[in-house]
């Protein structure tokens, strides 16, 4: 792991190279060989994507690493991503029966180790299937949109995604850290999609470059995917000033390799204590910030952040202040960031999410001095494609037939955030992916049972 005092220095890009280090050849040798191969393996329910953990170790053992690549990348389209940033020790590792005795196998490392494999290698792993003359648009080309995308391919779908960005891959590719998911891998796993003959038409935003009208006319069946938006105002005095960032921006920022140096010797603040705070707070240290602070107006229990991203903040020396609210952001006369006054808060009773509503103090307001402050609590949803769509949702959160993935309008399906119920953190990349395939699945039942009706 970085230590804070390596991070200090001012080669910036040396502090955003990835920081777990591969396994080598025998270290995932013998890490592979400590595998029991269970027959009912619960680190196979545990994964959303229920990948064959098992039988990718024992091909990793037996030195078949193209068939080792091939059973993950087949379950999880987004596996090699997955590999980085899943919270393993909530899910297949936390599932391993070796916790019982000495350590769980190291899945997440040796799924990288694999799929780092068929990545260096420029396998291409799949192949599309034989056209069956149904076109499928999906909107958004994140972890849920590719996966949807890669499984209609296999079964002869003609698709196109519908990506707003530059470049595909979503969170993967923009929204999570590069020191703990290079953009590269991203960019391979949109690769194999490409492969299957998909089109993925980037910079075009449906409403804007694309109306929603020309979509349903000129596409069978459509899959939103769009994931979040920005993240919302603050809705505080300052909010405006110079040195006031949103985290998703800030965070896209560093990973597409503009590294600024105007963070050295400062002091910042991130406001909220989800993964994107996090990822907000350790790119600040990496930028050369002398200080940086959490500040979360519920305590630790209810904070929404992976438990392995939190360890990784407090090891890059982010200081956490619980129970504090941001009530106005000060400035100088040049218009930038000076300070923040903060407010301590208390726990009331569980408001309609399930979290103790958080109440200020009188009184108890005082002033932190801070250079640059950075707002992360939680993103927008994107309520005009919605409504353009016609869509039933509560908020943003598109209502769907949870079995299916069909929304309100039977030629639409909708996966990832889009369908991710509020006050439960962000959907798992690993979940997104789940819900691609699912919605693909049931989009082929649909055509399947349509087509077999025809028939008759």
């Amino acid at each position: 792991m970085i230590k804070k005092q390596r991070i200090s220095n001012l080669n910036l890009e040396f502090n955003f190279q990835e920081v777990d280090r591969p396994l080598t050849n025998q270290e995932a040798l013998e890490e592979s060989n400590r595998c029991l191969y269970c027959y009912d393996a619960p680190c196979i329910q545990a994964c959303p994507t229920g990948i064959d953990i098992p039988a990718f170790i024992k091909k990793i053992s037996s030195g078949n690493l193209l068939g080792s690549a091939k059973t993950i990348m087949a379950a999880n389209p987004v596996g090699a991503s997955c590999s980085r940033v899943c919270p393993t020790e909530e899910l297949c590792e936390g599932a391993c029966v070796l916790n019982h005795s000495t350590k769980p196998i190291m899945i997440g490392n040796l799924q990288r180790y694999a799929t780092d494999w068929a990545i260096k290698n420029d396998q291409s792993l799949f192949n599309p299937g034989n056209p069956i003359g149904i076109s499928v648009a999906v909107v958004g080309g994140g972890p849920a949109g590719l996966s949807a995308a890669r499984e209609l391919a296999r079964l002869g779908y003609e698709v196109t995604i519908f990506e707003a960005a530059e470049k595909a891959g979503g969170l993967n590719t923009y929204g999570i850290v590069s020191f703990r998911l290079p953009q590269s891998i991203s960019y391979w796993e949109v690769e194999q999609v490409e492969k299957l003959n998909v089109s993925i038409k980037t910079n075009t935003r449906v409403g804007r470059d694309i109306s929603v009208e020309q979509l349903l006319k000129n596409f069978d069946c459509l899959v939103l995917a769009v994931g979040m938006a920005q993240v919302p105002d603050l809705g505080i005095e300052g909010e405006n000033l110079e040195g006031v960032y949103d985290a998703i921006e800030f965070v896209k920022e560093t990973k597409s390799g503009r590294l600024s140096t105007e963070f050295v010797g400062k002091r910042a603040v991130v406001i909220g204590a989800g993964n994107t705070a996090i990822d907000g707070a350790t790119c600040s240290v990496r930028l050369g910030a002398e200080n940086v602070k959490i500040l979360y107006r519920r305590t630790e229990e209810e904070m929404t952040a992976y438990d392995f991203e939190y360890e990784f903040a407090k090891q890059d020396g982010v200081e956490f202040r619980w129970l504090t609210a941001p009530k106005r952001i000060t400035g100088d006369e040049q218009g930038k960031v000076t300070g923040i006054e903060c407010i301590k808060m208390d726990l009331g009773d569980p408001d309609q999410d399930g979290r103790k509503k958080p109440i200020p103090i009188e009184g108890s307001e005082y002033v932190i001095p801070v250079d640059a402050v950075i707002k992360a609590i939680g993103q927008t949803r994107h309520l005009d494609l919605i409504e353009a769509l016609g869509l039933q949702h509560n908020s943003g959160v598109v209502h769907v037939n949870k079995d299916t993935y069909q929304t309100s309008n039977p030629k639409i399906y909708a996966c990832g955030d889009v369908v991710f119920g509020k006050g439960k953190g962000d959907a798992m990349v690993v979940t997104a992916a789940q819900q691609g395939k699912l919605a693909a699945y049931n989009i082929h039942k649909q055509y399947t049972a349509a087509a077999f009706g025809k028939a008759q």
